[in-house]
């Protein structure tokens, strides 16, 4: 038996119920859908098989119902002509083809009846089906839509924001004191440059001294 014709007493608010309090909703889902379907091609055949009585006891109420008929014209035109024993016969097989045409009646009109009912269940079934199908497309969105925030979540969880601070703190006194570091070392350069460009001008100035102390002498000679 499927798990559609063991909760077919249920409602379909009550079935939608049983999928919300699934561990995965999707799948239960899945799973009523296939034993529906099933169930849905059972009544189908079951159906078609009621229609197939209908249309017979139909055709044998009608072809006995002619019958009756056509018997009703000949037992008048045997009495006409005088003929007793052929209107007694006449009479006889339409008395029988009489209680063929009630039996097949009742019988037409109950399949009738039967046939339905049956397709007002298999209507209601495929409105369950159809029902059930819009139903799985609204969880599949929800489940995604869930994952999706369970892993922003997780990811989240994972981030310690005071952590990140005084990592950014650490990296800022790094960078100052690397900062530090290159504007020291930019002085001590400057500082020896200074005193290579002393030297190089105290030479200049001994060159210039030299050269003056030349022009004195040959003025005085």
């Amino acid at each position: 038996m499927s798990l559609f014709k063991r909760l077919r007493d249920l409602t379909v608010s009550n079935i939608y119920a049983v999928i919300e309090k699934a561990e995965d909703p999707v799948k239960m889902t899945d799973q009523y859908l296939r034993d529906m379907q099933e169930d849905l091609q059972e009544a189908e055949r079951g159906v078609a098989a009621q229609i197939a009585l209908e249309k017979k006891f139909k055709a044998l109420y009608e072809e006995q119902k002619a019958l009756v008929a056509k018997r009703e014209e000949q037992s008048h035109l045997a009495v006409e002509t005088g003929d007793l024993d052929l209107a007694r016969r006449v009479i006889e097989d339409k008395q029988n083809a009489e209680r063929k045409m009630n039996e097949y009646k009742e019988r037409y009109e109950q399949n009738q009846v039967s046939a339905e009912n049956l397709r007002q269940k298999l209507d209601e079934m495929r409105k369950q089906v159809a029902e059930l199908k819009d139903k799985r497309e609204t969880l599949v969105a929800r489940v995604n839509a869930a994952e999706a925030q369970k892993k922003i979540n997780d990811t989240m969880s994972g981030f310690d924001s005071n952590t990140a601070m005084a990592g950014l703190k650490r990296m800022e006194e790094k960078t100052l004191q690397m900062e530090a570091e290159a504007e020291a070392s930019g002085e001590v350069y400057k500082k020896e440059k200074s005193i290579d460009e002393e030297f190089e001008n105290l030479g200049k100035d001994k060159k210039v001294e030299d050269e003056l102390a030349q022009l004195i002498e040959q003025h005085k000679k």
